[in-house]
């Protein structure tokens, strides 16, 4: 597991990781979950790699809007935790 402070801390990581998958909050200072999420889908190594957005929003539009940037999947908080696990292993296989 590797944490980050916000997107751009994310963002600036990942050259030193190999994340099975990604979980990233909407609300972020420096660079946004929808900036993170389009900056990966940027980078050939990371296109395929599962992103699960974890948020207090649940708007139609913004889920949308994460899907359209490339987030695999939304799961809004308070969560179970065994919910973020089988999710975790839905698309992660």
């Amino acid at each position: 597991v590797t944490l980050a402070e916000d997107g751009q801390d994310a963002l600036d990581r990942l050259a030193a990781a190999a994340p099975d998958a990604i979980i990233s909050d909407i609300n972020m200072p420096r660079l946004d979950g929808f900036g993170l999420i389009q900056a990966v889908r940027q980078i050939d190594r990371y296109r395929a790699t599962p992103i699960l957005v974890l948020t207090t929003e649940s708007a139609p539009e913004l889920k949308a809007r994460a899907r359209n940037a490339g987030a695999t999947g939304w799961i809004v908080k308070p969560f179970d935790p065994q919910k973020l696990v089988s999710s975790l292993h839905m698309v992660t296989g």
